[in-house]
């Protein structure tokens, strides 16, 4: 029987952060260049780039340059993070140690990598919080017997709630300890 269960996290590089990165930065710069050509616009009188007609640059063609701005620097920090590979990690569970190892990747800079050992006698059970709404949370942590609860699963689109019962009762059963739940 194998002794190591490790359970990889896939953290910002996933389909829907490289649409929204990309949507995000394309039209932040559309946004962004009609506004300049509207203010070009005001001492040359002659349209450059993408022919935009009536849009004087007080009130628009501000509005839309502050609004590109805004748009391309959230592009550029979406595309950081997934160049950066925030929220990575895994969850290793080791019998042969008995030591339970939480490990992600963060921003750069001197805390880039959190890493959390316990020990398997430290944990008390493993949780199981459901949530419904319009914000659906299903989530998984580790317990310790301290009271603290440590988030295991990873965040973006809420998987099934079968699946999050099945990935528990593996945790549970692995590591020989009870499963609670929240509704």
């Amino acid at each position: 029987m194998n002794k190591i269960k490790k359970d990889k996290i896939l953290g910002s590089r996933r389909f829907s952060n490289y649409w929204w990165a990309a949507a995000i930065f394309i039209g932040g710069f559309s946004f962004f260049l009609i506004g300049i050509e509207s203010y070009l616009d005001l001492y040359f009188n002659n349209s450059y780039f993408l022919h935009h007609q009536n849009i004087f640059f007080l009130p628009q063609g501000a509005v839309m340059t502050f609004y590109g701005m805004t748009g391309v620097l959230t592009g550029l920090f979406l595309w950081y993070t997934i160049v950066f590979d925030v929220g990575s990690g895994y969850n290793e569970f080791n019998q042969y140690t008995g030591i339970i190892t939480i490990f992600r990747l963060g921003f750069p800079g001197k805390n880039r990598v959190l890493k959390l050992q316990y020990k398997i006698s430290e944990v008390s059970s493993i949780k199981i919080n459901i949530q419904e709404g319009l914000s659906p949370k299903r989530e998984i942590y580790l317990k310790t017997k301290d009271r603290r609860e440590i988030p295991l699963t990873k965040v973006g689109e809420p998987v099934s709630i079968d699946e999050i019962e099945c990935q528990a009762k593996e945790i549970a059963l692995f590591l020989k300890i009870k499963l609670e739940g929240t509704t």
